[in-house]
């Protein structure tokens, strides 16, 4: 059965200019429609920023659409090709479980940014785009929807599990500011699934910047393709045909796979990076920029203890988003060697490896686009090797940077990292939990007790007790209190701003899986609660206490799965 198309329902705007990229970076599919889609959870928030008909979106009738069973007008669902490292070793791959509906435009009064009741931003143009504009594209993509011709010996469907969890934990993170694809819709399919066990199935709305990753480029520098269209695509740059004549790409190395990377390159700067376009070395400038926004995120997940699990490079998006929760997770006791993925046994991927895999997986971007830094291969060497290095110390730079606010600092002083290398290090020594120690040092903002005590004698958190209790930290403390009060703001005004960059609240991952094991049997009220207590994830209160406590003996050690 093929899927129709509805009227113009939901309000969806499709005008997808992948489509104008060499036909060989996508393959036109059909979803398979599943025996009984029902909606499970539905971002109503998110369909609103969107511009979508979110009470339509919200009936029972729209398990049809987030099923795949019907599209919405103006669809055009391909699979995306790609390749990758996976832990350091090259493949070719595509969308073997996912499928793109299109890029859906937003308009006028729905772009910018706004707030929410308690201080979150909203969807925006801004972080994805370069800046705001006239209209802002997002990609529309449901995962698991049948199979592709990328799906290898894989079914092409997905568990209920893993969509939830892609769910929650992207609003986790989109609720702590950091850049992340988000969560339209989970539907329930009603059949099974098989995988080690027999699972109920599911698919997943997703909405990101765009899907092209560090393994796009890889693909394309394996490829030459044929001859080049002419004409405009969506961006306004100019296009490759798109006719079944342009879809194959030759086997000749050289000139054909640069071709194909300039022309991804040219389309992902118009859609990303238009700031670079008039550069002196427009290409160098565009990977410049991906690598600062990759700086940028990175820190960011340090900052609030998030292991991603699965860096390879095809889950590295070029719009600087988190991409792909597989085997995620946030850290609860503070130690750098963290791994939870189960498939990641030499720790390729552990919590203080990510950004030098950044790095590496920058490395192989910069080796797909070398022919266009410059025509002499050492001096295109030379400027990607230089980008690299900038690379490292943008990163750390941005890391101390957050690091700082998280001590309540607003100014530079030399010793700063030594301050914070030594807080970490005693966290690790005496097994602290990472969220809930700096979350103590931020104090308590219903306290009577003055600031002087900055949370050694007070506001005590779980996992905290230990540490706080070591005169090492009594020692640490008192410089750190020393160094805060050499500042133009008061210690009460240091604190008020580490609470509003330390979390109360994470997705502690023994609450994702009693979420998901509750959901699995029906019960969708622990999730509901779940996502309740991380999309507010600065406020304290007695209702979100129980998200505070850290992992019981029964937990631990905790292990993730891809959940392909």
């Amino acid at each position: 059965m093929t899927p129709s198309q509805t009227q113009n329902l939901y309000r969806f705007n499709f005008d997808t200019s992948y489509l104008n990229l060499p036909g060989a970076f996508y393959t036109a599919v059909s979803t398979t429609p599943v025996a009984l889609p029902q909606l499970v959870v539905f971002n109503r928030e998110l369909a609103i920023d969107l511009g979508l008909d979110a009470d339509l979106l919200a009936t029972a009738e729209s398990a049809l659409v987030f099923g795949g069973n019907v599209l919405p007008q103006g669809a055009t669902p391909i699979a995306q090709a790609y390749a990758g490292h996976q832990f350091g070793h090259f493949t070719v791959l595509g969308d073997g479980r996912a499928i793109l509906l299109g890029e859906h435009v937003v308009r006028g009064e729905h772009l910018g940014r706004r707030e929410d009741g308690n201080g979150s931003a909203a969807l925006t143009a801004s972080h994805a785009s370069g800046g705001p504009y006239a209209s802002m594209r997002w990609d529309i993509q449901l995962k698991g929807p049948g199979k592709t011709p990328y799906s290898r010996r894989g079914d092409g469907r997905a568990a209920l599990g893993p969509m939830l969890r892609e769910y929650i934990i992207s609003e986790a993170m989109f609720a702590l500011g950091i850049p992340t694809t988000r969560s339209l819709a989970v539907v329930a399919t009603g059949e099974p699934v098989y995988r080690e066990n027999v699972l109920p199935g599911a698919l997943l709305t997703r909405v990101a910047a765009s899907h092209i990753r560090v393994g796009t480029f890889e693909f394309a520098a394996s490829q030459g393709w044929l001859r080049a269209g002419k004409g405009k695509d969506a961006l306004g740059g100019p296009a490759a045909s798109v006719g079944s004549d342009s879809r194959a790409l030759s086997g000749v190395e050289g000139q054909g796979g640069t071709s194909a990377v300039k022309a991804l390159a040219d389309y992902t700067m118009r859609r990303h990076y238009p700031e670079t376009i008039n550069a002196e070395n427009p290409h160098l400038a565009f990977f410049q920029a991906v690598a600062e926004r990759q700086a940028q995120l990175i820190a960011k997940w340090m900052q609030v203890g998030f292991i991603h699990g699965v860096m390879n490079t095809d889950n590295m998006a070029l719009s600087g988003e988190t991409i792909d929760y597989g085997p995620c997770a946030f850290m609860d006791v503070y130690d750098p060697a963290t791994v939870f993925s189960s498939i990641d046994q030499q720790g390729r991927y552990a919590f203080a490896n990510q950004p030098r895999i950044a790095s590496w997986n920058l490395a192989r971007l910069a080796e797909a686009m070398l022919p266009l830094f410059a025509d002499d291969e050492q001096a295109a060497i030379a400027l990607a090797q230089q980008a690299l290095v900038d690379f490292g110390e943008s990163f750390n730079r941005h890391w101390l940077s957050g690091m700082r606010k998280k001590l309540g600092l607003i100014s530079e002083e030399e010793t700063d990292s030594e301050l914070v290398t030594a807080l970490l290090s005693l966290m690790q020594k005496h097994q602290a939990d990472y969220t809930n120690t700096f979350r103590r040092l931020s104090g308590s903002a219903s306290a009577s007790a003055p600031a002087e005590n900055h949370g050694t004698t007070a506001n005590a958190l779980p996992g905290t007790e230990a540490l706080f209790a070591t005169a090492e930290f009594t020692a640490w403390a008192g410089n750190w209190w020393a160094r805060v009060k050499r500042q133009s703001i008061s210690p009460t005004e240091a604190l008020t701003n580490m609470r509003a960059i330390n979390p109360a609240v994470i997705a502690r991952n023994h609450k994702v899986e009693e979420a998901l094991n509750a959901a699995e049997n029906g019960d969708m009220t622990v999730m509901h609660a779940l996502l309740t207590a991380v999309q507010q994830p600065y406020l304290e209160t007695p209702e979100n206490a129980a998200y505070r406590e850290g992992a019981p003996p029964s937990a631990v050690p905790y292990r993730t799965f891809c959940g392909t």
